[in-house]
C-alpha cells in the first residue's frame, strides 16, 4: 500500500467523524452519485425496454421486412397473388441473417352477431408461421395449427372478444366481400381456438387469424399463390442493411418494405427516446460531476495544513493531489454501490411484478417494460467514474497553490 492511499484511507476516517465539517457535503455528494446512477439506469431500461418491446410487437404481425406485389405495398389487403415458387423460400440462403421467411395473406371482413359487428382482417397464415411471436399474447384458448387440412379455427383478439362478447369455442360468423360487389358476401364460420392480447390496440382491434388456404378459396387463387411474405432477421439491428439486400435479391416484380418504412411514424416516436437518453445522462453526469467538484473543495479547503505540512515533508504536488482524488474515487465508488443497489433493485420489481401501468392508447404497452442489459449497466458505471474522476482533475489543481508556509498558518 503506497503512502498515498494510506493518507486517503486516513482521511475518509476523519471525515466520517461527527465533527467534520465536510460530512454533510460528502453525504450531498453521494446522493448525487446515486440518484444520477438510478437516473440513468432507469432512462437506459425503460427507453431500451419500450422500443424492444414495441418492435417486437410490430414484428410478431407483420415480420421485419414484406415481400409482396407492387401492386399490395401500400394496402392492408392481399390484391394481387405472389407465386410462392421463389428462391428465398422456404430458405432465404442468399441473405446472411435471415432468420425466417412465412407466407401470408390478408382479406377484410365484417364479423356479425345477432347485437353488433365488428370491421377486421383476416390474416391467413400456414404451417410454417411463426407462433412463437403469439406464446406471450395469448391470455385464453390455444393457438391454431394449420398443418393438417383446412381448418375453420382462428384466434381473436381480447379486444374483438370483449366488443362481441366471443369466449374460446365460440361460432364466429364472418362475412367477406367479393370482388364482384354484385355478388353476396362469402360468408365463413370460425371457431375460437384461442385469445390473444398484444396490448398493441392499433392490431388487436384489427386482426384475427385464420388458415390462408380460405382466402385461396375465396379469391380463386392456386394452392402456390399467396398475398406476400413476411421475413424476420437475427438480428433487428441490422435491418435496413438487410433490407436493402433482400431487395437486391428478390425479383423485378417485387417489392420489399421494411417495418420502419411501414410504421415511419411510431419508429421516428420511438428514435426520440435515444435523445431523452443521452440528454439524462448528460444531465446527470454533469450534477454529479459538480457535486463532488464542490465536495473535493472543500476537502481542501478544511485539510490545508495537512497538504502544508505533506509539502514541508517533501511531498510533491502530484503525490497530494492523489491523495485526495483517492478519496474522491472512494466516495464516487460508494454512490454507484447504492445508485445500482436501488436503481437494479427498482427495475428487477417493474420487470417481475410489473408495478408500473401504462396506457395501451398512448404507449402501445400495458405496463412499462424494462429491458436489463449488462452492456449498458458496465457503461454507466465505467463511465461516471471516469468522467466525474476526469471533472476532479482541475480542481484538485488548487493544491499546486497552496504554500506550505502559509498552509500550516491556515486555521
Amino acid at each position: 500500500m503506497n503512502l498515498e492511499f494510506f493518507i486517503a484511507k486516513r482521511l475518509i476516517s476523519a471525515k466520517q467523524h461527527k465533527s467534520s465539517i465536510s460530512a454533510p457535503i460528502i453525504k450531498i455528494a453521494i446522493a448525487a452519485i446515486s440518484i444520477g446512477v438510478i437516473m440513468m439506469l432507469v432512462s437506459f431500461a425503460t427507453g431500451l425496454g419500450l422500443q424492444k418491446k414495441i418492435r417486437e410487437k410490430m414484428s410478431a404481425f407483420t415480420g421485419h421486412i414484406t415481400i409482396s406485389n407492387y401492386d399490395n405495398n401500400n394496402s392492408k389487403i392481399s390484391l394481387t397473388p405472389v407465386s410462392k415458387d421463389q428462391d428465398f423460400y422456404p430458405e432465404f440462403t442468399s441473405v446472411e441473417g435471415v432468420e425466417h421467411v412465412q407466407a401470408t395473406a390478408y382479406k377484410g371482413g365484417v364479423i356479425r352477431t345477432a347485437t353488433d359487428f365488428e370491421g377486421i382482417i383476416l390474416k391467413g397464415v400456414g404451417a410454417d408461421f411463426k407462433w412463437s411471436n403469439f406464446e406471450d399474447f395469448l391470455v385464453a384458448g390455444e393457438l391454431p395449427d394449420y398443418s393438417d387440412g383446412v381448418s375453420e379455427e382462428v384466434l381473436i383478439s381480447q379486444y374483438i372478444a370483449n366488443r362481441l362478447g366471443f369466449k374460446v369455442g365460440d361460432k364466429v360468423v364472418t362475412y367477406f366481400l367479393r370482388e364482384d360487389s354484385m355478388k353476396s358476401p362469402w360468408v365463413r364460420g370460425f371457431t375460437v381456438k384461442g385469445i390473444y392480447n398484444s396490448g398493441f390496440q392499433e392490431f388487436d382491434e384489427l386482426y384475427m387469424l385464420g388458415d390462408i388456404r380460405h382466402i385461396q378459396r375465396m379469391n380463386r387463387w392456386n394452392e402456390d399463390e399467396i398475398g406476400n411474405f413476411e421475413v424476420f432477421l437475427a438480428d433487428f439491428d441490422d435491418l435496413d442493411e438487410k433490407g436493402q439486400e433482400i431487395y437486391e435479391n428478390t425479383g423485378s416484380f417485387l417489392d420489399t418494405r421494411t417495418i420502419k418504412q411501414k410504421y415511419y411514424s411510431i419508429f421516428e416516436w420511438l428514435s426520440l427516446f435515444d435523445f431523452n437518453i443521452a440528454l439524462i445522462i448528460g444531465i446527470m453526469i454533469l450534477v454529479a460531476g459538480i457535486n463532488m467538484i464542490t465536495a473535493l473543495l472543500v476537502l481542501i479547503l478544511e485539510r490545508t495544513q495537512m497538504i502544508g505540512i505533506l509539502k514541508a515533508l517533501g511531498s510533491n504536488d502530484w503525490s497530494v493531489r492523489k491523495i485526495f482524488l483517492y478519496n474522491a474515487g472512494y466516495l464516487i465508488l460508494l454512490g454507484l454501490f447504492w445508485g445500482n443497489l436501488i436503481g437494479l433493485g427498482m427495475l428487477y420489481a417493474q420487470k417481475y411484478f410489473k408495478l408500473i401501468p401504462l396506457n395501451p392508447e398512448t404507449y402501445y404497452v400495458t405496463e412499462a417494460p424494462v429491458y436489463i442489459g449488462w452492456e449498458y449497466i458496465l457503461g454507466v458505471n465505467i463511465g461516471t467514474l471516469i468522467l466525474c474522476m476526469l471533472m476532479l482533475l482541475l480542481p484538485s489543481y488548487i493544491i499546486t497553490r497552496i504554500s506550505p508556509v502559509k498552509a500550516m498558518k491556515f486555521d
